[in-house]
């Protein structure tokens, strides 16, 4: 049974410390937080679990086989470095991390431990985001025109990072799971409402290798929760609502060119079929991220959230930051592997 240590216990971190406290592959034996009132949430959620105010005692026991990072954006990287020296497998939050250089850090640290090295990318284990990547995959969609992303509520204020870095690894890590590619271009777009250089509200547009087009609108100064996904191809047209009771929608839309054709009104035709809701054996993201962490500490090798796509992911991030800074201007992304 897989020994694991959560580092964070606060606002996120504490649903970390509740499934895994509740999962009968492993055990919870640490949860780390310098935040007192954190801890003794952490006390109810995980009775039989230390309760530390020291990460570096978490990192220092041999006995702990992995680490659950869920504390600050900022030191994730840090902490992930430093728990895959340590010879653990880890589990980080998304962001991977606050740049590029040090989402790369944390990839040459998992290469020279030979330790599973995972990123919390919740929505790539969500049953009907995986549903539609079965849908897309294999062809039945046709192909893809451009696909829109939706992320907003009247939410919780972060004062360490923008709704950029906050939401969108979410929308990013999306995209990144059907397309396995990191746009060639970001143009961004925000408003600092609330504080000053923190922006809470961003649009994205995004150029890909193969033509597609990406927009994605995030902010948590907006008067409903939305969380959508929308993707226009060429045979059907697809829409996520992770708010709606039915998750997935399939609709029979679009316009085609028929075989023959004697005036040029005639050269589209509208296409408007039925909507499809398939039967999606829902369960909870998190738990479904666990499993696939505890699943790939024995294989070695994490299919879903792993540091390629994690890290494509942070050099998309750190452009759109850039365009932010330029007021839109687009920027390349790195592409190199």
């Amino acid at each position: 049974m897989a020994r694991l240590a959560v580092i964070g216990a606060g606002a996120w971190g504490i649903n970390h410390v509740r499934v895994i406290a509740a999962e009968p592959r492993c055990e919870l034996v640490a949860v780390a937080d310098p935040d007192p009132r954190a801890l003794d949430h952490a006390r109810t959620a995980a009775p039989r679990a230390a309760l530390l105010a020291d990460s570096e005692r978490v990192l220092a026991d041999a006995s702990i086989d992995a680490v659950v990072i869920a504390s600050p954006a900022a030191t994730h990287a840090r902490l992930a470095v430093a728990a895959l020296e340590h010879g653990k497998a880890v589990l980080i939050e998304k962001p991977l991390a606050m740049s590029s250089t040090d989402a790369q850090r944390v990839a040459t640290a998992a290469g020279r431990s030979g330790r599973v090295a995972m990123v919390g990318h919740l929505m790539v284990h969500h049953p009907a985001v995986l549903r539609l990547r079965e849908l897309f995959s294999s062809g039945q969609l046709g192909a893809l025109h451009y696909l829109h992303c939706t992320r907003v509520n009247l939410g919780r204020l972060r004062r360490d990072e923008n709704a950029l870095w906050s939401f969108g690894p979410h929308d990013l890590s999306m995209i990144d799971l059907l397309l396995g590619c990191a746009p060639l271009t970001v143009a961004a777009r925000g408003q600092c409402v609330l504080q000053r250089d923190i922006e809470d509200v961003v649009f994205l547009t995004m150029r890909y290798p193969s033509g597609e087009l990406a927009h994605v609108h995030l902010s948590w100064l907006s008067p409903r929760k939305e969380r959508r996904l929308t993707l226009v191809c060429s045979q059907r047209m697809v829409e996520f609502d992770d708010v709606a009771p039915d998750k997935l929608r399939i609709y029979n839309k679009g316009y085609e060119s028929p075989p023959s054709f004697s005036e040029y009104g005639q050269y589209l035709v509208l296409r408007d079929g039925d909507v499809h809701i398939p039967q999606i054996a829902m369960d909870e993201p998190l738990r479904v991220q666990l499993h696939h962490f505890l699943d790939s500490m024995k294989t070695g090798v994490a299919m879903r959230g792993d540091l390629a796509s994690a890290l494509r992911i942070t050099r998309t991030l750190e452009a759109a930051q850039l365009s932010l800074a330029r007021d839109g201007e687009p920027v390349g992304v790195d592409q190199s592997l």
